[in-house]
Protein backbone atom coordinates (compact mmCIF):
# COMPACT_ATOMS: atom_id res chain seq x y z
CA UNK A 1 0.00 0.00 0.00
CA UNK A 2 1.11 3.70 -0.77
CA UNK A 3 2.12 6.39 1.88
CA UNK A 4 -1.01 8.72 2.57
CA UNK A 5 0.87 11.42 4.28
CA UNK A 6 2.72 14.02 3.84
CA UNK A 7 3.13 17.88 2.94
CA UNK A 8 -0.01 19.44 1.75
CA UNK A 9 -0.26 21.30 -1.49
CA UNK A 10 -2.96 23.58 -1.87
CA UNK A 11 -4.45 24.40 -5.25
CA UNK A 12 -7.13 27.41 -4.31
CA UNK A 13 -9.03 26.73 -7.95
CA UNK A 14 -12.00 24.63 -8.85
CA UNK A 15 -12.26 23.01 -12.64
CA UNK A 16 -8.28 21.83 -12.30
CA UNK A 17 -8.84 19.82 -15.68
CA UNK A 18 -6.26 16.88 -16.63
CA UNK A 19 -3.85 19.27 -19.23
CA UNK A 20 -3.31 21.16 -16.41
CA UNK A 21 -2.29 18.10 -14.79
CA UNK A 22 -0.65 16.78 -17.23
CA UNK A 23 -0.32 18.95 -20.85
CA UNK A 24 -1.48 16.68 -23.96
CA UNK A 25 1.77 16.77 -26.01
CA UNK A 26 3.42 14.26 -22.92
CA UNK A 27 0.78 11.50 -23.47
CA UNK A 28 3.54 9.73 -26.20
CA UNK A 29 5.75 9.35 -23.05
CA UNK A 30 6.33 5.42 -22.71
CA UNK A 31 7.53 5.60 -18.96
CA UNK A 32 5.27 6.95 -15.97
CA UNK A 33 8.53 8.19 -14.98
CA UNK A 34 9.11 10.70 -17.90
CA UNK A 35 5.68 12.56 -17.45
CA UNK A 36 7.09 13.55 -13.25
CA UNK A 37 8.86 16.71 -14.54
CA UNK A 38 5.95 17.93 -16.29
CA UNK A 39 3.07 18.00 -13.40
CA UNK A 40 0.94 20.70 -13.21
CA UNK A 41 2.90 22.56 -15.76
CA UNK A 42 0.52 24.08 -17.18
CA UNK A 43 -1.59 25.28 -14.13
CA UNK A 44 -1.95 29.28 -13.96
CA UNK A 45 -2.38 29.85 -10.06
CA UNK A 46 -1.47 33.00 -8.44
CA UNK A 47 1.75 31.55 -6.07
CA UNK A 48 2.01 28.38 -8.24
CA UNK A 49 5.21 28.19 -9.70
CA UNK A 50 5.91 24.66 -11.48
CA UNK A 51 8.48 22.07 -10.56
CA UNK A 52 8.91 24.51 -7.49
CA UNK A 53 5.75 24.74 -5.67
CA UNK A 54 5.32 20.66 -5.97
CA UNK A 55 8.62 19.81 -4.72
CA UNK A 56 8.50 18.22 -1.27
CA UNK A 57 4.32 17.39 -1.18
CA UNK A 58 2.87 14.65 -1.17
CA UNK A 59 -1.15 15.61 -1.06
CA UNK A 60 -3.11 17.86 -3.16
CA UNK A 61 -6.29 19.91 -1.45
CA UNK A 62 -8.25 21.73 -4.00
CA UNK A 63 -11.95 22.27 -5.10
CA UNK A 64 -14.64 20.88 -7.14
CA UNK A 65 -14.57 19.22 -10.36
CA UNK A 66 -11.01 18.50 -10.00
CA UNK A 67 -9.70 16.52 -12.94
CA UNK A 68 -12.10 17.43 -15.12
CA UNK A 69 -11.40 17.66 -19.28
CA UNK A 70 -10.11 14.13 -20.75
CA UNK A 71 -10.05 11.19 -19.42
CA UNK A 72 -6.52 9.77 -19.48
CA UNK A 73 -4.86 7.61 -16.63
CA UNK A 74 -2.10 10.23 -17.68
CA UNK A 75 -2.96 12.39 -14.97
CA UNK A 76 -3.36 10.26 -11.63
CA UNK A 77 0.04 8.87 -13.21
CA UNK A 78 2.02 12.33 -12.91
CA UNK A 79 0.55 11.98 -9.45
CA UNK A 80 2.25 8.90 -8.55
CA UNK A 81 5.44 9.57 -10.13
CA UNK A 82 5.57 12.78 -7.92
CA UNK A 83 4.79 10.89 -5.03
CA UNK A 84 1.61 12.56 -4.37
CA UNK A 85 -0.75 9.39 -3.69
CA UNK A 86 -3.70 11.57 -2.31
CA UNK A 87 -5.94 14.37 -3.56
CA UNK A 88 -8.69 16.07 -1.19
CA UNK A 89 -11.14 18.09 -2.84
CA UNK A 90 -15.31 18.97 -2.48
CA UNK A 91 -15.62 16.73 -6.18
CA UNK A 92 -13.90 14.84 -8.44
CA UNK A 93 -14.69 14.15 -12.07
CA UNK A 94 -15.44 11.04 -12.59
CA UNK A 95 -13.18 9.16 -14.48
CA UNK A 96 -10.05 10.76 -12.47
CA UNK A 97 -11.75 9.84 -9.12
CA UNK A 98 -11.81 6.36 -10.78
CA UNK A 99 -8.54 6.32 -12.11
CA UNK A 100 -7.07 7.17 -8.54
CA UNK A 101 -8.56 4.36 -7.40
CA UNK A 102 -7.55 2.02 -10.03
CA UNK A 103 -3.97 3.29 -9.49
CA UNK A 104 -4.58 2.58 -5.82
CA UNK A 105 -4.45 6.29 -4.54
CA UNK A 106 -6.75 8.20 -2.82
CA UNK A 107 -9.10 10.80 -3.98
CA UNK A 108 -11.36 11.80 -1.26
CA UNK A 109 -14.11 13.94 -1.25
CA UNK A 110 -15.23 16.70 1.28
CA UNK A 111 -17.85 18.90 1.98
CA UNK A 112 -17.01 22.71 0.60
CA UNK A 113 -17.39 24.10 4.14
CA UNK A 114 -14.53 21.59 5.27
CA UNK A 115 -12.82 22.14 2.42
CA UNK A 116 -13.44 26.73 2.76
CA UNK A 117 -12.03 25.58 6.73
CA UNK A 118 -9.13 23.89 5.53
CA UNK A 119 -7.82 27.01 3.39
CA UNK A 120 -8.97 29.26 5.92
CA UNK A 121 -6.78 27.52 8.17
CA UNK A 122 -3.57 25.74 6.44
CA UNK A 123 -3.29 27.69 3.41
CA UNK A 124 0.15 29.40 2.78
CA UNK A 125 1.51 27.27 5.88
CA UNK A 126 3.39 24.21 5.85
CA UNK A 127 0.78 21.68 6.34
CA UNK A 128 1.26 17.80 7.21
CA UNK A 129 -1.06 15.49 6.67
CA UNK A 130 -1.39 12.28 8.19
CA UNK A 131 -3.68 9.14 7.35
CA UNK A 132 -5.02 6.69 9.55
CA UNK A 133 -6.49 4.65 6.73
CA UNK A 134 -7.98 1.58 8.80
CA UNK A 135 -10.15 4.79 10.54
CA UNK A 136 -10.99 6.85 7.87
CA UNK A 137 -9.26 9.92 9.63
CA UNK A 138 -7.12 12.84 7.73
CA UNK A 139 -5.09 14.85 10.64
CA UNK A 140 -3.98 17.97 9.39
CA UNK A 141 -1.06 20.28 11.49
CA UNK A 142 0.30 23.70 10.76
CA UNK A 143 2.75 24.48 13.59
CA UNK A 144 0.47 24.36 16.61
CA UNK A 145 -2.73 23.53 14.94
CA UNK A 146 -4.28 20.41 14.26
CA UNK A 147 -7.42 19.33 12.36
CA UNK A 148 -9.19 16.44 12.60
CA UNK A 149 -11.62 15.62 9.81
CA UNK A 150 -12.96 12.00 8.96
CA UNK A 151 -13.44 10.72 5.37
CA UNK A 152 -15.23 7.94 3.74
CA UNK A 153 -14.95 5.50 1.59
CA UNK A 154 -16.59 2.86 -0.20
CA UNK A 155 -15.49 -0.85 0.58
CA UNK A 156 -14.54 -1.28 -3.16
CA UNK A 157 -12.82 1.95 -3.34
CA UNK A 158 -10.64 0.62 -0.11
CA UNK A 159 -9.99 -3.06 -1.33
CA UNK A 160 -8.54 -1.08 -4.31
CA UNK A 161 -6.63 1.29 -2.48
CA UNK A 162 -5.07 -1.80 -0.05
CA UNK A 163 -4.32 -3.66 -2.83
CA UNK A 164 -2.34 -1.35 -4.51
CA UNK A 165 -4.81 -0.99 -7.63
CA UNK A 166 -7.29 -2.21 -9.95
CA UNK A 167 -4.50 -4.90 -11.36
CA UNK A 168 -3.17 -6.07 -8.30
CA UNK A 169 -6.98 -6.08 -6.93
CA UNK A 170 -8.17 -8.01 -10.02
CA UNK A 171 -4.83 -10.44 -9.95
CA UNK A 172 -5.62 -11.35 -6.04
CA UNK A 173 -9.84 -11.94 -7.07
CA UNK A 174 -10.53 -13.15 -10.62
Amino acid sequence: MKTFSGNVLFLDRSDINTDEIIPAKYLTEITKKALGPHLLEDLCLEGFTPGKSTRDKQVVVSRSNFGCGSSREHAPWAFEVNGIHVVIAESFARIFRQNMFNGGMLAVELLPDTIADLFNRFAGRRTRLETDFARSIFTFTADDEVLTVPFELSDFDRALVEAGGWVEYADANY
